[in-house]
């Protein structure tokens, strides 16, 4: 007899939550793809029984099974804290939402989804600040210098790239830009949340970070063939798919581009990985590319009101953001800094203090901006 591989009354009561997920609480299809994942691996673990049997043995044995389990692309490392801790706090926010549902209130108390909550030492490990690898500005600059441009495809490529570390648009961003969205003339480019999928579903006005002439003249080449070679209008995609045509009876392959933008950000996560990969250097996402330009907002910015902007570029509310999650000072510019600590070094009128930081930090902790 055949292992259950679903429970249907189980699979009514997790759309409930999806739906509920949803329109109640406003959650992303992403967050409620991984809740969806999190109780899957628990109803797999508990043979898919009927969430109305749960006991609190069967989270606590699901945890144990948890921290010995490998990870899905089938290498023998086990998962790691921070993905454990994810399962677990979906899991616990489900069963807590559980306890009040009809049917499910006289079997599961709301203090049994605690038993999912990880330990205060997964938690800790799992939220540690770990330095991200992210690649120097000559490190992309040298990139775009030997990437190719002899077909409009790697036009495209190569556009992307540049356009990324001008504007440190993220990708998923990046891929939904239309041509309308981008004005070269005012270096400027117009994240509209009606239209392109933003983190949040933020809107706001971003201008194009000082990162060199080299960029800035592959963007605007990029949208000049889109306009005069193309054709394309406004409402054309900035960085269109490619489509491939057989090439009827001579059976060639062709390969051009469209008038579609990419649905997903995997083209440009491809294209940056075969990009570094040619220039001999290790792969960077398109990510790390906002630690490249947090990193030159810590050296370049010598005011609280230039640092304030520079973060605001890149789509934050709160500076803290830009500069404790994307600005880490990479490991040998620490130590640079810790060494030099103490000796003279020459100041300017401008310069942003430690007494303009600390005055910073102290006003945002009593509630105050901070400028």
């Amino acid at each position: 007899m055949s292992k259950p591989d679903h429970c249907p009354e189980n699979e009514r009561i997790k759309q409930q939550y999806c739906r509920w997920l949803s329109e109640a609480r406003g959650r992303s299809a992403a967050t409620i793809d991984m809740a969806a994942a999190a109780i899957a691996r628990f109803e797999a673990y508990t043979g898919f029984r009927s969430f109305r049997k749960f006991h609190v043995e069967q989270a606590r044995g699901f945890k144990m099974q948890l921290a010995k389990q490998g990870r899905r692309d089938g290498s023998a490392k086990p998962l790691s804290r921070a993905t454990i801790a994810s399962i677990l706090r979906h899991l616990c926010a489900f069963f807590l939402w559980l306890a009040d549902q009809p049917g499910y209130r006289s079997r599961i108390k709301p203090s049994d989804a605690a038993y999912f909550s990880p330990s205060d030492h997964d938690v800790r490990v799992a939220e540690g600040r770990r330095e991200k690898p992210s690649p120097e500005l000559a490190q992309v600059l040298h990139v775009l210098s030997i990437m190719p441009t002899s077909t409009p495809m790697e036009k495209r490529d190569r556009a992307v790239v540049a356009f990324i570390l001008l504007t440190g648009g993220r990708d998923g961003a990046v891929a939904s830009l239309k041509l309308k969205h981008i004005d070269i003339a005012a270096r400027k480019v117009f994240w509209d949340a009606r239209e392109v999928r933003t983190k949040k579903a933020k809107t706001f006005t971003a201008g194009f970070f000082p990162v060199g002439d080299v960029p800035l003249a592959i963007v605007a080449d990029w949208v000049r063939f889109l306009q005069t070679e193309m054709g394309f209008g406004p409402d054309d995609p900035l960085f269109p798919a490619s489509v491939v045509d057989l090439g009827g009876d001579s059976g060639a392959t062709i390969v051009r581009l469209s008038r579609n933008p990419w649905m997903t950000a995997d083209p440009i996560r491809e294209i940056f990985k075969r990009a570094f990969g040619a220039a001999g250097l290790p792969y960077y996402n398109p990510h790390s590319l906002r630690a490249t330009l947090a990193r030159m907002g810590q050296a370049m910015c010598r005011t609280p009101e230039e640092l304030k902007a520079w973060s605001q570029n890149l789509g934050h509310s709160d500076m803290l953001t830009t500069f404790t999650s994307y600005g880490t000072i990479a490991t040998h510019r620490q130590l640079e800094l810790v060494a030099g600590v103490g000796k003279p070094k020459p100041t300017t009128a401008n310069e942003l203090t430690l007494d303009d930081l600390e005055a910073f930090v102290s006003a945002r902790r009593a509630g105050g901006s901070g400028l």
